[in-house]
């Protein structure tokens, strides 16, 4: 698992500003290049390449980046509002974290940077016959980049904001967090069970502030407890709702100064939820996502449809075979992932908001079908209970020929996992 201050790192790379600020920082020494590199340049070379064309480029360059960049902010915030509006709130995050759209921008504010910093040096004499030379190599180096990047913003615009494309990056990191929490199911610590007795000698540390825990540093959690026969034993994991009178965790055996403290420090708690340590929030708001396509003011149940076959997608990583390389921090113990939590955070809202809709039923009931085969032991149970459901709430709702249909698929999944007809 990824230490805090890793974890903080990549948080922060993750804005806008960060690359934004990484490229111009780049483009300025780019631009200031040809004073460093102008003694190493051969006298005759610069009357060969015309070097006194790059004061024009230049300057055309950062006309046209200044535009573009004002215009691409413009796409942007409008993608961010399609997103929060089409979608839901908690997948704008993931927009403004597009890779491509962050390395776009920040390659049209570089630009203009290299022609300003390049214009203003120019002016001063600063560059000579030489520098010219280097400047204008470093120019057509900055126009390919242009271009290419132009190209890439002109396909990647086709996408932005769109509720397929958006959706597509929740499941992504989704994904990503169920498979991480697959390969590592205690985030590398030891399984505490439900039933597990907390030694009666152990203390209570209690969250300092009222939050979401983001992320939690098991690692360094272990180091608090170093060669001492004590444990940790976390009662809070990532997306849990935290405040200063329940605990964060229970510390037996663990002799240092200040101990509650370090392991406050070990969990970071925010406002929101974050995607990458749990898995349960990439469920919530993909079923978010499906519940805002099935109301009255939108009415779209395809959308709810993808959704209910990318959730199938999700759960079917937990499915997978892997290697059992067993705890790398035994000394901490970490509760596991309940597996009907899952399941409702997916399955409620839409077979809920859906129940007036047979093609959504029906689309229920083949993936309830499809997780009872693919593990009908951890599976099965809650595919059989959320199919049960599903039925009941249609039931209110449905024909009488509609719910026929539904009630078939409810008879198969009970037929698969040897359920009582």
């Amino acid at each position: 698992m990824t230490s805090q201050w890793f974890w903080l790192a990549v948080q922060l790379t993750r804005r806008i500003w960060v690359r934004a600020s990484l490229f111009s920082l780049l483009a300025i020494v780019a631009a200031l290049l040809g004073i460093a590199l102008s003694p190493y340049i051969p006298a005759d070379l610069p009357t060969k390449i015309g070097a006194d064309a790059v004061d024009h480029i230049l300057g055309i360059i950062a006309a046209s980046m200044l535009t573009v960049t004002t215009f691409s902010l413009s796409v942007m915030v409008s993608a961010y509002s399609a997103a929060a509006s089409n979608v839901t709130p908690r997948a704008t995050r993931l927009v403004m974290e597009d890779s491509t759209t962050q390395n776009v921008l920040s390659t049209f504010v570089g630009s203009f940077l290299f022609s300003l910093v390049g214009i203003i040096v120019l002016s001063t004499g600063a560059y000579g016959a030489q520098g010219r030379v280097v400047l204008f190599g470093a120019t057509v180096v900055v126009i390919i980049f242009i271009v290419f990047t132009l190209l890439r913003w002109i396909d990647h615009l086709s996408r932005l904001g769109r509720v397929t494309e958006t959706t597509a990056l929740v499941e992504e990191a989704a994904a990503k967090a169920m498979q991480e929490r697959h390969n590592n199911p205690y985030m590398g610590g030891s399984r505490l069970r439900h039933d597990a007795v907390i030694p009666a000698q152990a203390t209570a540390v209690y969250a300092s502030q009222i939050g979401y825990v983001q992320h939690v540093d098991i690692g360094a959690l272990s180091d608090l407890v170093g060669d001492q026969s004590g444990a940790i034993y976390l009662v809070a994991v990532p997306g849990d709702f935290v405040d200063p009178t329940a605990p964060l965790a229970w510390v037996a055996g663990v002799q240092a100064d200040g101990v509650d403290a370090a392991v406050r420090q070990c969990f970071a708690i925010g406002d929101t939820r974050s995607f990458d340590q749990d898995p349960r929030f990439g469920a919530s708001v993909l079923a978010e996502i499906g519940s805002r396509a099935l109301s009255p003011g939108i009415n779209d149940p395809g959308t709810a449809i993808d959704v209910i076959g990318r959730a199938v997608r999700i759960l079917a990583i937990g499915t997978e075979t892997g290697e059992d390389r067993g705890p790398r921090f035994p000394k901490v113990f970490v509760p596991p992932i309940d597996i009907g939590d899952i399941f409702d955070d997916f399955f409620t809202p839409i077979a809920r908001d859906g129940a007036a809709i047979v093609e959504v039923g029906l689309r229920l009931q083949k993936a309830f079908l499809a997780l009872g085969r693919l593990d009908p032991g951890r599976y099965g149970p809650h595919a059989l209970r959320h199919s049960q459901e599903a039925l009941m709430r249609s039931e209110v709702v449905l024909i009488e020929m509609d719910r026929k249909r539904v009630e078939a698929g409810v008879v198969r999944v009970r037929k698969l996992l040897q359920a009582p007809i």
